[in-house]
């Protein structure tokens, strides 16, 4: 029987990156061999986020789990203390009711490990074994294919609200502890309303478009910008804000502008934005202003 080459770099959609840390090295001075299965884990958590799946929501949508059945490491070279490394997660087959990850750690482009996770998909009561929906083979396939994992909606609050709402309470009423009075502000009925959706029909993301007036002429003010928990670090976030962007480009606007909470800003800057002005507070928490010029519409 011929076996398959290990993997390369360039055979992950999806990688991992993370650093050695001091608890993971051994008395020989590189990662204790047991941490590898660690840092698999770790990726496969961030593989579930990338596929947009909050793994527990969509587990109990799907009456079922997924269980591990066997895992095999092969280690090439040792990693050491403060390194950076990537670990590259990837579907590799679907059986009747399983499925197969490879995983590999690498430094730079050098592979140091490589493996295998089987995992049986079984009903959570009796962990008896089932089949693998066919909705959740086609979205490890989809994602493997380079499909995109959501789908973004525009729409008004008519159309939208119900769903947005519910992200928006979840997010920062119970999460952040913001009054539920302060998000109901009566402009949701004047906005520009995005949601996002995966590939269950689960809504992820939500944000809203204004229309605001400067001296330099129309702004589009962005706000409400809220992603549920398991989904934050994904591209989800980048989607929304794009399509926000895009409605107030369309619509003549010629700067947007919006409230960034200080935990993001790195998010907004990394995407273009400037800060304006100095941080101030807003519903009991730290906020920069930003804003981003917009091309007028054609």
């Amino acid at each position: 029987m011929t076996t398959a080459p290990p993997p390369e770099r360039s055979h992950f959609r999806f990688v991992e990156r993370s650093r050695v840390r001091w608890a993971e090295v051994d008395l020989q001075g590189i990662v204790f061999n047991g941490h590898y299965l660690m840092y698999f884990d770790t990726a496969v958590a961030g593989y579930w986020r990338a596929l947009a799946m909050p793994y527990h929501d969509t587990m109990q949508a799907l009456q079922g789990d997924f269980y591990v059945r066997k895992a095999t490491l092969e280690y090439e070279a040792s990693a050491r203390y403060d390194e950076q490394l990537e670990v590259g997660v990837r579907c590799a087959g679907i059986g009747t009711s399983s499925m197969r990850l490879h995983c590999a750690v690498f430094r730079g482009d050098r592979r140091l490990v490589h493996g295998e996770l089987v995992y049986v998909f079984a009903d959570p009561a009796t962990q008896t074994s089932r089949p693998v929906p066919p909705l959740l083979r086609e979205w490890f396939q989809g994602f493997e294919a380079g499909q995109p994992m959501v789908e973004v909606h525009t729409g008004d609050w008519a159309m939208l609200g119900k769903e947005a709402a519910a992200i928006r309470h979840a997010v920062f009423t119970q999460e952040q502890g913001i009054d539920a009075a302060l998000d109901s502000d009566g402009a949701d009925d004047a906005a520009v309303h995005v949601l996002a959706r995966n590939r269950l029909g689960q809504a992820v993301g939500t944000g809203r478009l204004l229309r605001g007036e400067a001296a330099s002429g129309r702004i589009g003010r962005i706000g409400r910008m809220a992603v549920i928990a398991p989904l934050r670090g994904s591209t989800v976030g980048r989607q929304l804000l794009d399509a926000l962007v895009q409605a107030a480009r369309a619509r003549g606007d010629r700067e947007a502008m919006l409230h960034a909470q200080a935990s993001a800003v790195g998010f907004y800057r990394r995407l273009g934005w400037q800060s304006r002005g100095a941080p101030f507070t807003e519903a009991g928490i730290e906020h920069q202003e930003m804003v981003l010029p917009l091309s007028a519409a054609t």
